[in-house]
């Protein structure tokens, strides 16, 4: 299956030089452009990508500002956001985890991990590390984020009520950073169990992929922060 990808960027030559990257791919290609959020979100409907590269910050409708708009249309259900950035711990970064975005890239990233990175996108999985992911937000949100009381905790704390218990265990560790390999080590069950737990939570919780599992874990206080 062939991953259309849309190209969200307010500088040409940057699209420029990710389509002749995307486009040389044999299971890739670029089905659009845009330099703002509101023309992405309109070509997002049109073109029915599964994976958007979006810039946090542009002229206009932001990146920020288009990722939540994707994330609430349930026509786009299936489309993937990767947020590109300076690969920083700062409150953009997280804030687009919480829009809905799969995850971040950093924009002086190599060709190779562009592409597997919307590759990993478009599958659903965690864009980057698990570790590299759930320190990120860990970081933030030990700074002030949230601690769990925020306005949106008992929100997502309500929603923790439709798991089971051990799906809430699959929860925690996936928000500690923890492969499914790993998990089931741990758990002492096959990897193929725990992508079950891992799918039905993702459904229970209304989330896109991994990511949107972690930064549930930790909005809910179910995970607390902790930085080292």
């Amino acid at each position: 299956m062939t991953i259309r990808v849309l190209l969200v960027d307010d500088q040409t030559l940057l699209r420029s030089a990710f389509r002749v990257l995307v486009d040389s791919e044999p299971d890739m290609e670029v089905v659009g452009e845009a330099a703002d959020g509101a023309r992405a979100v309109e070509l997002a409907r049109e073109t029915k990508a599964d994976v958007v590269l979006m810039d946090i910050r542009m002229p206009g409708t932001d990146g920020l500002a288009a990722t939540r708009m994707i994330s609430a249309d349930p026509l786009l259900a299936d489309v993937h956001v990767v947020m590109l950035t300076t690969f920083e711990v700062d409150e953009y970064v997280v804030q687009s985890l919480r829009a809905g975005a799969s995850g971040f890239l950093g924009k002086g990233a190599e060709p190779e991990e562009l592409l597997s990175a919307i590759r990993i996108a478009a599958a659903g999985d965690a864009l980057l590390s698990p570790v590299a992911t759930k320190g990120l937000i860990a970081s933030f949100l030990a700074q002030g984020g949230s601690s769990g009381e925020g306005p949106g905790s008992a929100e997502y704390s309500a929603r923790l009520t439709a798991l089971t218990v051990r799906e809430r265990e699959v929860l925690v560790l996936v928000a500690g950073g923890h492969s499914n390999d790993e998990i089931a080590e741990r758990l002492v069950v096959s990897p193929l169990t725990v992508k079950t737990h891992v799918n039905r939570a993702m459904a229970k919780l209304g989330a896109r992929d991994r990511a949107q599992l972690v930064v549930t874990a930790y909005e809910s206080g179910l995970v607390r922060p902790r930085v080292e």
